[in-house]
């Protein structure tokens, strides 16, 4: 039995209770203004979130992580938290990957005896680290003995399955829609787990300035079903 396997299967798990369900990463916004109204849009909405915007975000964040991690580096993990804060600038955006963050630690930190895990939840309780989601998993992972390629995998796939099951749930899509696209994204995703392996640090926070603003105008629409 593949025990690293399995525990890469439990943390990507997008049933995970850590409130994932309801965050939409902008797309409410997208599908109230009728940008993303069907599955060629909704498509196009999940693949630019993935090679756009968290290639050079959260899910390089993870990758330098769990290097650091890996490196013992206790320091660097600290400083790629607060560079997380810095570089999410919708306040819903920051909150939600703090929210997660918090929410995983809790679950995990009792699961997975791991020191430099332990070290992250402490800095998170004296406030020197806000928590967020895409470095806990990648401290996680470790722990669990999953190596840095299949978290990855794991990561970039959790992500879109959130963001297809959103799009089924939000413009409305069939679900049969919903898994044509997710299985569409797996040369993707493949692509893009290979890309950020080794992550460019001049790159972190390059994203397609679209999301944020949607994002933004997500805090101000009249009726919301997402926290985000």
């Amino acid at each position: 039995m593949n025990n690293s396997l399995i525990g890469l299967l439990q943390l990507s798990d997008p049933t995970l209770p850590i409130g994932g369900f309801s965050h939409s990463a902008g797309l409410e916004t997208y599908v109230q203004q009728n940008i993303v109204k069907d599955a060629v849009t909704a498509k196009a909405f999940v693949v630019e979130m993935l090679a756009q915007n968290l290639q050079y975000t959260d899910a390089a964040f993870v990758s330098l992580a769990f290097d650091a991690a890996l490196a013992n580096d206790f320091d660097s993990i600290v400083a790629l938290d607060n560079e997380c804060t810095a570089v999410k600038l919708p306040m819903e955006m920051r909150q939600a990957s703090q929210k997660l963050g918090l929410r995983l630690t809790k679950i995990f930190q009792s699961l997975c005896k791991n020191d430099i895990a332990e070290k992250y939840s402490l800095a998170i309780k004296s406030k020197r680290a806000d928590g967020h989601y895409c470095i806990a998993f990648a401290l996680y992972a470790l722990s669990l003995g999953v190596d840095k390629r299949d978290t990855l995998t794991g990561f970039y796939f959790n992500a879109a399955v959130g963001f297809v099951t959103n799009s089924v749930k939000l413009i409305p899509l069939g679900q049969q829609d919903g898994q044509l696209i997710l299985f569409s994204l797996h040369p993707l995703i493949a692509d893009l787990v290979e890309k950020t392996m080794h992550p460019d640090r001049n790159l972190i926070g390059l994203c397609c300035t679209g999301f944020d603003i949607r994002s933004m105008q997500h805090e101000q629409l009249y009726s919301r079903l997402y926290m985000s």
